[in-house]
């Protein structure tokens, strides 16, 4: 019961992800020709070239040129993603042409180049994010990038092979569309990666510290009992002075991170304290597993 509660929840992240992908791709990305890649921004420059061409008669919408060129591609991986993944990833893809189809009849925002790319690319990277987290892709470049290293290209990476793909596109819309929305739509690119990574591992709400001092034992009794963590002794030896010793892991909340700054410096002036942020934690005193 629990196994399907928790697939029927992430399809409805999928769906979730793909109409808000969708609403930024037509309400914001498309009326001021930001191309950021992808099959989406291949079908930005389709439309702007069909619709502004004289020999085309009819102008094709982007949710069009999306259904089209991403059918052939999920035929043609079909035997290249395991069965789950891709039976998500086509309802992704459904579900994102939906949504495209959709928008294109919703009035857009009145916005400058720099909203647009903006609050575009936060609404855009939170919908991935969500469609990620849901083991789900909804198809374009990814696609054509593992095809690819699969039949053409198994000496180059995947990722290399996206990188090559996106850039042709975007390339497309520096030629199509001039520098500014080419900057632009770097700036969207910039936003998305920063905000779906951010929606997959978890805001930083967190902070590891990592403790290297000669009373590791005493910081440590004293982290337990006042700020009730845990902390995790690890063996480690100074390069120069090839001394052993303790250096101590404790990870706390973004408030408490002064008070264990503190409470370390009180017991030892000397010591050596490196803090870092921490994306997402799970166990005792944070995020139960069962909620992920």
């Amino acid at each position: 019961m629990k196994a399907d509660k928790k697939v029927l929840l992430d399809y409805f992240f999928i769906a979730l992800g793909t109409f808000m992908l969708g609403f930024s791709i037509i309400t914001f990305w498309q009326p001021h020709n930001l191309v950021t890649g992808g099959i989406s921004g291949l079908a930005i420059i389709i439309f702007y070239y069909t619709e502004s061409a004289a020999g085309f008669a009819v102008t094709i919408p982007v949710w069009l040129t999306n259904l089209v060129l991403n059918l052939p591609l999920f035929i043609l991986g079909y035997r290249l993603i395991p069965r789950e993944y891709l039976v998500r990833s086509v309802f992704g893809y459904v579900m994102l042409t939906t949504s495209l189809y959709v928008f294109q009849f919703v009035p857009s925002f009145p916005s400058d180049l720099l909203t647009s790319a903006v609050f575009g690319g936060v609404i855009a990277g939170v919908g991935i994010g969500f469609v990620f987290r849901a083991r789900a892709t909804t198809g374009g470049t990814t696609l054509i990038a593992t095809i690819l290293h699969k039949w053409a290209f198994k000496h180059i990476s995947t990722a290399k092979i996206l990188f090559v793909v996106d850039g042709v596109i975007i390339i497309g819309g520096l030629v199509m569309f001039g520098t500014i929305s080419t900057m632009y739509a770097i700036i969207v690119i910039f936003v998305v990666t920063k905000v779906t990574d951010a929606t997959i591992e978890g805001l930083s709400f967190a902070k590891a510290a990592f403790i290297i001092s000669k009373e590791s034992d005493a910081i440590a009794e004293n982290i337990a009992t006042k700020l009730d963590r845990g902390v995790t002794e690890m063996p480690s030896r100074g390069h120069f002075s090839k001394q052993d010793q303790t250096m101590l892991l404790c990870v706390v909340s973004s408030k408490e991170i002064v008070t264990l700054k503190e409470l370390v410096y009180d017991i030892d002036p000397s010591a050596f304290v490196i803090v870092t942020d921490v994306r997402e934690v799970l166990g005792e005193g944070f995020k139960a597993a069962k909620d992920v």
